[in-house]
């Protein structure tokens, strides 16, 4: 029996028309994103796979896309999953900027029971050779599959699946983007066959002890970046715009510059909560005495954006570092 789909189209790449079938590049200058009905028009092929049927949002630019819009998204899945049509998976169209934030904290945050996969493309819609039709296509296959239950939210692109928390966005145009540095995809998608290989072992939707239906707001936590030279300007600024905590994108394993550090300190006994990670992308920051003296926590193997949306959801339930230290060893 076929099953039946929700595609929730929320801009992006995917959903992108530019000037030529050639313009891959520059096509955001013309400013034309089709609505999640009109790329289902436009990709037909989805109906192949199963019932799809879209499911009304907005079009964002996903460097545009945050707190307001991931509230939107998890209330809109929890209120399509109720719907007595009977959807039994998600798709949710992305751009790639933010694509793996949004699937992130969504894979924290969500509390439906149906799979959820977001996906998105290196090209524009109307560009030659483009990837948006497979991807799409793909997503689908990924989200109807018996196989996907139970997986969290799951990123497609390049017939690779990846799990929400582990995948990151490497390169600008190439089509093999979006990976996981660590620990590599969950799975395929070949034709018709989706194949998985191995599962994430960390908690995730709807198993989470998050909810941000009553919030207005996550707590303000801001991203430092290490690099030669730098003085802690930008630490105290984030400080005094109320940051309630900072994450450190520091050198690997682990370090920051001394005027970093100096201002990292002020941070902390302004009562900020202090998070040392690592630029480079993949690896374990260890928390040693070094750190521990200093009362700084740090992000496990989460990149900095994603140590960010973390950290801010744990301090939406606590200001306890022990707490912190056991939500990062958890999600």
């Amino acid at each position: 029996m076929r099953k039946k789909i929700a595609f929730i189209g929320t801009g992006g790449t995917i959903s992108s028309l530019g000037a030529d079938p050639l313009d891959i590049v520059f096509y955001g200058e013309q400013k034309t994103m089709l609505h999640a009905g009109e790329i289902l028009d436009a990709v037909p092929e989805v109906q192949m796979v199963a019932d799809v049927v879209a499911v009304p949002f907005a079009n964002v630019p996903s460097p545009a896309i945050a707190f307001a819009e991931w509230k939107s998204l998890a209330a809109l899945c929890a209120e399509v999953e109720k719907d007595p049509q009977g959807f039994e998976g998600f798709v949710i169209g992305h751009g790639t900027a933010t694509l793996e934030e949004t699937a992130y904290i969504l894979s924290l945050v969500l509390k439906v029971s149906i799979p959820v996969v977001v996906v998105g493309s290196q090209r524009p819609l109307s560009g030659l050779s483009s990837d948006a039709r497979l991807n799409l296509v793909n997503a689908v296959r990924v989200a109807a599959s018996d196989q996907s239950k139970g997986r969290g939210v799951l990123v497609l692109l390049n017939d690779e699946i990846h799990a929400a928390r582990e995948v990151t966005k490497t390169s600008t145009f190439r089509m093999q983007t979006f990976r996981a540095p660590d620990f590599g995809m969950l799975g395929y998608v070949d034709g018709e066959t989706v194949a998985y290989y191995r599962s994430t072992e960390r908690r995730t939707a709807p198993d989470t002890e998050f909810d941000i239906s009553g919030l207005d707001a996550l707590p303000r936590v801001d991203i430092s970046y290490a690099y030669a030279g730098a003085d802690g300007a930008e630490i105290d600024a984030f400080v005094a715009a109320g940051a309630r905590g900072i994450v450190s994108a520091g050198f690997a394993p682990g370090m920051v510059t001394p005027g970093q550090l100096d201002a990292l300190i002020r941070a902390r006994a302004a009562g900020a909560v202090v998070m040392q990670g690592s630029r480079v992308g993949s690896g374990i920051v260890h928390r040693g005495r070094r750190l521990a003296d200093l009362g700084f926590l740090t992000s496990d193997n989460l990149n900095p954006q994603k140590a960010r949306l973390l950290l801010a959801l744990a301090l939406s339930v606590t200001a306890d570092p022990q707490e912190i230290i056991r939500i990062f060893a958890t999600y």
